[in-house]
């Protein structure tokens, strides 16, 4: 009988759990209540953590603190979606509790865990009941008890899991919405699966995986540039134990000067530090003025990306993309990231202003490392993000932390704020007056959408069947309709008590055209008097229509 977790053991508990989630993603997604196509609650938690399985399959890790500090790293930047975002701060917060230690026994483990939610819990302004967050307390508390009275580790995981499983049935009458749909939550019924994972390996009963489905974790293959195009040969990676009177700072601004690629993330007690460069030992040698070294990792990227070639596979770990700032590109005093998904809305934001575009959006959430590598790109110490979609803020929130530049998220929810954010951006104010204008003005934005229903539902006392067209209103439900443009009509009349409303723009889809548009644009001229209308393609897909209300 396994009674502790060392950083062989746990390595390979969250491979298991990796490959569950990615096995059960579907019917994570499922859970969903809203029908809309989006970025789902499977697709996210298995994205987020299929980031730690693949970083712990490139070495070996022998003690807990080691493995534990890789995973909440990997996790944290791998993070998609309020789901993963927050599954990555439970694992956060196990690290920190577990830093230092070679294993765990069945009472270091429960504290880690309950040290995982109270780091979740802080992170979210509003925790909400009946959540991934209940799920994880009520699974923390039972391993606290059950290591008090047993002493024993697969005890205390059990009785974790048990009670996972009663909480995550209590999330249906905990949450109005997931009892009207009769349903659980999802991102708890994810957290349930991992931890059922994590225990029926430590039991002997699951097959070791070595690998699990890598589909659309790797955002950048290595074919896509030639291998004299990368200019510092070496990654170099490290983290430092802080004893000694050096800064994080300075070592970041002299880490920039050598090389490129450069992250310094000062965490309490210790620097984690990440660089390409020509010289490692430059990088070594400045870091030790900080203090000592654990951990140092150096790999030649020219050889990586020739075998990568040879292979025709990409490491989602290992990929290089190529966003550091161009060696042309003059200094800034700020910069802008907007997060958008079609090539219309692309060139929109960037014509606004925008110095880069993520793509992301409702079909696939972006992870914190996409925006973390936008931000890096710029050669500004300000930048603000627009991430633009509700579930995406959370992940942009997570960039903070890992950049020394000063990073504002604005936190508009749909495309059409985030557009108006930027109408109002004024370069000569301070960051702090920039942001409480664009965050103003986005709140005074009205978002209508045309989406169509991806599965049966019920939603608010509606049936809702695949195909439907559904008419969005601030992201509520307006009406249900089999025709588009009945849709159209119900959103239109939606918006005549609007105070104050005279212009409406259309952003229309990839899937729609021109013409399309223009009769919807005349549905809206004929429902909503004394209002100017303008058309814009965005190209987004999901939404044939996106509808801004000022």
């Amino acid at each position: 009988m396994i009674n502790k977790v060392d950083g062989v053991t746990f390595r390979q508990m969250v491979i298991e759990a990796a490959y569950a989630v990615d096995t059960h993603k579907k019917e994570l997604n499922d859970l969903n209540v809203f029908p809309v196509p989006d970025g789902d609650t499977g697709v996210n938690m298995s994205m987020t953590i299929n980031a730690a399985s693949t970083q712990l399959q490139t070495r070996e890790y022998n003690s807990l603190s080691e493995t534990a500090d890789t995973v909440a790293m990997a996790m944290l930047r791998g993070a998609r979606g309020n789901s993963g975002v927050i599954l990555s701060l439970l694992f956060r917060g196990f690290s920190k509790k577990v830093r230092g230690a070679q294993d765990a026994d069945a009472t270091l483990f429960a504290l880690a865990l309950r040290e995982g939610v109270e780091a979740a819990y802080k992170a979210v302004a509003r925790p909400t009941e009946g959540t991934i967050l209940t799920v994880s307390r009520r699974a923390a508390e039972a391993a606290i008890e059950a290591a008090e009275t047993t002493g024993q580790l697969e005890a205390t995981l059990e009785s974790a899991c048990l009670c996972a499983h009663t909480a995550l049935l209590e999330t249906t009458d905990q949450n109005p919405v997931l009892k009207k749909a009769g349903v659980v939550d999802a991102g708890g019924a994810g957290f349930e699966i991992i931890l059922k994972a994590m225990l029926t390996f430590l039991r002997g009963e699951s097959p070791v995986h070595e690998t699990i489905s890598q589909e659309q974790t790797s955002e950048s293959p290595f074919d896509v540039f030639e291998t004299e195009d990368i200019h510092f040969t070496y990654c170099t990676e490290f983290i430092i134990e802080r004893s000694g009177a050096g800064s994080p700072a300075q070592l970041r601004e002299y880490l920039e000067s050598i090389g490129d690629c450069v992250v310094v993330v000062d965490d309490e007690e210790i620097v984690k530090v990440h660089v390409h460069s020509n010289d490692p030992g430059l990088a070594i040698q400045k870091g030790l003025e900080l203090g000592a070294l654990d951990k140092i990792k150096i790999e030649n990227m020219k050889i990586q990306h020739t075998q990568k070639l040879v292979q025709g596979t990409a490491s989602a770990s290992s990929a290089i993309e190529a966003t550091v700032p161009s060696e042309q590109e003059e200094p800034k005093d700020y910069g802008i990231v907007a997060i958008a998904a079609g090539e219309g809305l692309h060139t929109v934001f960037k014509e606004l202003g925008a110095d880069r575009v993520v793509d992301g959006g409702q079909t696939m959430n972006p992870s914190t490392e996409s925006i973390l590598k936008a931000v890096e790109s710029i050669n500004a110490d300000v930048v603000y993000v627009l991430p633009n979609n509700k579930n995406i803020i959370m992940a942009a929130q997570q960039v903070q932390p890992l950049t020394q530049k000063h990073v504002y998220v604005i936190p508009t929810r749909t495309v059409a704020q985030g557009i108006s954010a930027m109408l109002v951006f004024d370069p000569e104010v301070e960051p702090d007056v920039n942001v409480q204008e664009m965050e103003q003005v986005s709140q005074t934005v009205r978002t209508g959408e045309i989406t169509y229903a991806a599965r049966n539902s019920v939603f608010e006392d509606r049936e809702i069947h695949e195909g439907d067209f559904l008419a969005l209103l601030d992201g509520k439900l307006v009406d249900v309709q089999t025709q588009q443009l009945d849709a159209v009509r119900a959103l239109a009349q939606s918006m005549h008590d609007f105070d104050g409303i005279s212009y409406i723009t259309i952003i229309y889809g990839e899937d729609t055209d021109e013409a399309q548009a223009q009769e919807v644009g005349e549905i809206f001229s004929s429902e909503l008097e004394d209002i100017e209308v303008s058309i814009i393609q965005g190209g987004q897909p999901v939404y044939a229509y996106i509808i801004s209300a000022e």
